[in-house]
C-alpha cells in the first residue's frame, strides 16, 4: 500500500467509517424546541414505545432539556434560555395532553398491558404498582389494572423463582442444600411477595408448578 493511501486512510475517506463520529457537545443547539416539534418528537416515540400522559411529558421535557445544554455551552443567554424553556416545557405538557384527548395516549390501556406483562413476568403486585407510578400511573388507576388484569401473586412467584432455579424449579440432581429455602425466602420478599404467597410456592411440587405457569401463559 503506498503512503499516499495510508495517508487517505488515516484522514478519513468519503465514506461513513472515514467520518469521525461528532460529539454530544458538538451538536448544535438550533432554534428551542417548539409544539411542532415537540409533536413530532412524541409521535416518533409512541411509534417506539408505549407510554402514559405524564412519562410523556417527562420524555419532551428531558428532550427541552438537552437543548437547553447545548444553549448553554454554545454562550446563549441563561435569561433567553430560561425563557424558552419555560414555554417549551408548557408546549410539552400541550403536546402529551392533546395526544392523550386523540386516543394516542392511553394510561388505561398502558397500565393494563404493563400489569398483565410484568405479572406474568415474575413480578409481584407491590412491584408492579411501583412500576406504574414510576411511569405516571395514577396509585388508584394502577391498582384497578392490577385487579382487572388478575394478576396472580402464586404464578408470578412461581415465575420468578423458575428464572432464579429455585423451590420447585431447582435442578432435580442438585444436592440438598441448607440455607436454600431462606434465601429463596428472603429474595422472594426482596422482590414484594408476602410470605404467605412466597411459602405456598416454594411448597409447591415441580410438576404442579409448571402446569400453574402454563395454565398461566395460556389464559
Amino acid at each position: 500500500m503506498s503512503d499516499q493511501v495510508r495517508d487517505s486512510g488515516r484522514r478519513g475517506g468519503p465514506g461513513a467509517a472515514g467520518r469521525a463520529r461528532r460529539a454530544p457537545g458538538d451538536i448544535p443547539a438550533g432554534p428551542a424546541p417548539d409544539a411542532s416539534s415537540l409533536r413530532e418528537a412524541a409521535l416518533s416515540h409512541l411509534a417506539k414505545f408505549s407510554s402514559t400522559e405524564a412519562n410523556l411529558v417527562r420524555v419532551l421535557r428531558r428532550r427541552v432539556g438537552r437543548w437547553a445544554a447545548r444553549a448553554g455551552r454554545e454562550g446563549r443567554p441563561a435569561e433567553a434560555v430560561a425563557d424558552a424553556v419555560a414555554a417549551a416545557e408548557a408546549a410539552a405538557a400541550a403536546v402529551a395532553r392533546a395526544l392523550a384527548a386523540a386516543g394516542a395516549v392511553d394510561d388505561a390501556a398502558f397500565a393494563a398491558a404493563r400489569a398483565r406483562r410484568l405479572g406474568r413476568a415474575g413480578r409481584s403486585r407491590r412491584a408492579v404498582a411501583a412500576h406504574l407510578a414510576s411511569k405516571g400511573v395514577p396509585a388508584p388507576a394502577a391498582a384497578e389494572a392490577i385487579d382487572a388484569e388478575a394478576v396472580d401473586e402464586v404464578v408470578a412467584a412461581l415465575a420468578h423463582l423458575r428464572r432464579r432455579r429455585q423451590g420447585p424449579f431447582d435442578r432435580p440432581d442438585a444436592p440438598a442444600e441448607e440455607g436454600a429455602r431462606q434465601r429463596a425466602l428472603g429474595a422472594l420478599a426482596r422482590a414484594g411477595f408476602p410470605r404467605d404467597v412466597a411459602e405456598t410456592a416454594l411448597d409447591m411440587a415441580p410438576d404442579a408448578a409448571a402446569e400453574r405457569l402454563d395454565d398461566a401463559r395460556r389464559a
